[in-house]
Protein backbone atom coordinates (compact mmCIF):
# COMPACT_ATOMS: atom_id res chain seq x y z
CA UNK A 1 0.00 0.00 0.00
CA UNK A 2 1.32 3.74 -0.57
CA UNK A 3 2.06 5.69 1.75
CA UNK A 4 -0.96 8.67 1.50
CA UNK A 5 0.51 11.84 2.11
CA UNK A 6 -0.76 15.65 2.96
CA UNK A 7 0.56 17.26 -0.14
CA UNK A 8 -1.97 14.33 -1.99
CA UNK A 9 -4.64 14.99 0.04
CA UNK A 10 -4.49 19.33 0.06
CA UNK A 11 -4.05 19.19 -3.72
CA UNK A 12 -7.20 17.17 -4.20
CA UNK A 13 -8.97 18.95 -1.76
CA UNK A 14 -8.71 22.47 -2.89
CA UNK A 15 -9.43 20.61 -6.22
CA UNK A 16 -12.73 19.41 -5.51
CA UNK A 17 -13.77 20.67 -2.34
CA UNK A 18 -14.80 17.45 -0.96
CA UNK A 19 -13.79 16.55 3.16
CA UNK A 20 -10.71 15.49 3.97
CA UNK A 21 -11.77 12.58 5.73
CA UNK A 22 -13.24 11.35 2.32
CA UNK A 23 -10.10 12.29 0.29
CA UNK A 24 -7.85 10.28 2.20
CA UNK A 25 -10.12 7.48 2.10
CA UNK A 26 -10.59 7.58 -1.29
CA UNK A 27 -6.62 7.89 -2.12
CA UNK A 28 -6.36 4.59 0.14
CA UNK A 29 -9.29 2.98 -1.81
CA UNK A 30 -6.72 3.60 -5.29
CA UNK A 31 -3.45 2.61 -3.60
CA UNK A 32 -2.58 6.57 -3.86
CA UNK A 33 -3.41 7.09 -7.22
CA UNK A 34 -4.57 10.86 -7.71
CA UNK A 35 -5.69 10.66 -11.05
CA UNK A 36 -8.48 7.78 -10.54
CA UNK A 37 -9.19 9.30 -6.68
CA UNK A 38 -9.84 12.44 -8.39
CA UNK A 39 -12.34 11.04 -10.98
CA UNK A 40 -14.25 10.04 -8.05
CA UNK A 41 -13.75 12.47 -6.25
CA UNK A 42 -15.45 14.88 -8.99
CA UNK A 43 -17.74 12.45 -9.96
CA UNK A 44 -19.26 12.41 -6.02
CA UNK A 45 -19.26 16.04 -5.86
CA UNK A 46 -21.69 16.00 -9.06
CA UNK A 47 -23.83 13.80 -7.89
CA UNK A 48 -24.59 15.61 -4.65
CA UNK A 49 -24.84 18.93 -7.07
CA UNK A 50 -27.70 17.21 -8.69
CA UNK A 51 -29.34 16.82 -5.06
CA UNK A 52 -29.41 20.25 -4.72
CA UNK A 53 -31.04 21.74 -7.80
CA UNK A 54 -34.08 22.22 -6.73
CA UNK A 55 -32.95 24.45 -3.58
CA UNK A 56 -34.07 28.00 -3.69
CA UNK A 57 -31.62 30.79 -4.87
CA UNK A 58 -32.43 33.97 -3.57
CA UNK A 59 -29.24 35.61 -3.27
CA UNK A 60 -25.90 36.13 -5.43
CA UNK A 61 -23.71 38.65 -7.67
CA UNK A 62 -24.34 40.41 -10.79
CA UNK A 63 -20.59 39.87 -12.58
CA UNK A 64 -19.55 41.72 -14.96
CA UNK A 65 -17.09 41.52 -17.82
CA UNK A 66 -15.63 44.74 -20.07
CA UNK A 67 -13.72 44.03 -22.86
CA UNK A 68 -10.53 46.46 -22.90
CA UNK A 69 -11.38 48.17 -26.08
CA UNK A 70 -14.67 49.40 -24.19
CA UNK A 71 -17.21 48.32 -26.90
CA UNK A 72 -18.52 45.17 -25.29
CA UNK A 73 -19.59 44.88 -21.99
CA UNK A 74 -21.64 41.55 -19.83
CA UNK A 75 -23.32 41.50 -17.21
CA UNK A 76 -24.80 38.07 -15.53
CA UNK A 77 -26.65 37.45 -13.05
CA UNK A 78 -25.15 34.59 -10.58
CA UNK A 79 -26.96 33.20 -7.98
CA UNK A 80 -27.03 30.95 -4.46
CA UNK A 81 -28.19 30.09 -1.88
CA UNK A 82 -26.85 32.40 1.13
CA UNK A 83 -25.41 36.11 0.91
CA UNK A 84 -22.07 34.04 3.10
CA UNK A 85 -21.67 31.80 -0.89
CA UNK A 86 -22.54 35.05 -2.73
CA UNK A 87 -19.09 36.79 -1.02
CA UNK A 88 -17.04 33.46 -1.44
CA UNK A 89 -13.85 33.56 -4.12
CA UNK A 90 -14.72 30.65 -6.19
CA UNK A 91 -18.46 32.13 -6.47
CA UNK A 92 -17.21 35.57 -8.20
CA UNK A 93 -14.57 33.82 -9.64
CA UNK A 94 -17.50 32.16 -11.28
CA UNK A 95 -18.92 35.37 -12.21
CA UNK A 96 -16.23 36.37 -13.78
CA UNK A 97 -15.55 33.54 -15.60
CA UNK A 98 -19.23 33.32 -16.95
CA UNK A 99 -19.64 36.80 -17.99
CA UNK A 100 -16.10 36.29 -19.95
CA UNK A 101 -17.41 33.23 -21.38
CA UNK A 102 -20.93 35.16 -23.12
CA UNK A 103 -18.78 38.24 -24.22
CA UNK A 104 -16.87 35.86 -26.43
CA UNK A 105 -18.99 33.29 -27.65
CA UNK A 106 -22.48 35.43 -27.38
CA UNK A 107 -25.13 32.38 -26.56
CA UNK A 108 -28.24 32.78 -27.72
CA UNK A 109 -30.01 31.87 -23.96
CA UNK A 110 -28.86 29.78 -21.16
CA UNK A 111 -29.26 26.43 -22.80
CA UNK A 112 -26.82 27.17 -25.50
CA UNK A 113 -24.57 29.02 -22.34
CA UNK A 114 -24.39 25.94 -20.11
CA UNK A 115 -23.61 23.52 -22.85
CA UNK A 116 -20.28 25.65 -24.31
CA UNK A 117 -16.70 24.26 -23.82
CA UNK A 118 -15.57 27.36 -21.32
CA UNK A 119 -12.89 28.93 -23.16
CA UNK A 120 -9.78 28.93 -20.34
CA UNK A 121 -10.56 24.98 -20.50
CA UNK A 122 -12.03 23.65 -23.30
CA UNK A 123 -12.91 19.81 -22.11
CA UNK A 124 -14.94 21.52 -19.63
CA UNK A 125 -18.48 22.62 -20.27
CA UNK A 126 -19.94 25.63 -18.01
CA UNK A 127 -22.73 23.29 -16.85
CA UNK A 128 -19.77 21.31 -15.52
CA UNK A 129 -17.73 24.46 -14.01
CA UNK A 130 -21.37 25.59 -11.99
CA UNK A 131 -21.57 21.90 -10.72
CA UNK A 132 -17.53 21.87 -9.47
CA UNK A 133 -18.66 25.28 -7.91
CA UNK A 134 -21.82 23.57 -6.36
CA UNK A 135 -19.66 20.94 -5.34
CA UNK A 136 -17.31 22.82 -3.41
CA UNK A 137 -19.89 25.19 -1.28
CA UNK A 138 -22.76 22.77 -0.69
CA UNK A 139 -25.07 25.27 -2.27
CA UNK A 140 -27.40 25.09 -5.21
CA UNK A 141 -26.07 27.56 -7.61
CA UNK A 142 -27.29 28.57 -11.00
CA UNK A 143 -26.47 31.37 -13.71
CA UNK A 144 -30.05 33.61 -13.81
CA UNK A 145 -30.11 36.25 -16.24
CA UNK A 146 -27.34 37.66 -18.62
CA UNK A 147 -26.75 40.37 -21.52
CA UNK A 148 -24.06 41.58 -23.98
CA UNK A 149 -24.13 44.53 -25.41
CA UNK A 150 -21.70 45.56 -28.22
CA UNK A 151 -21.08 49.09 -29.64
CA UNK A 152 -22.85 49.00 -33.43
Amino acid sequence: MAKITADQIRRLRDETGAPIANVKKTLEQFDGDETKALKLLKKEGFEKAAKRVDRETSQGIIAHYLHHSGKLGVMVEILCETDFVARNELFVQLGKDVAMQISFSNPKNLGELLEQDFIKESSQKISDLVKAVIAKTGENIRIGRFNRIELG
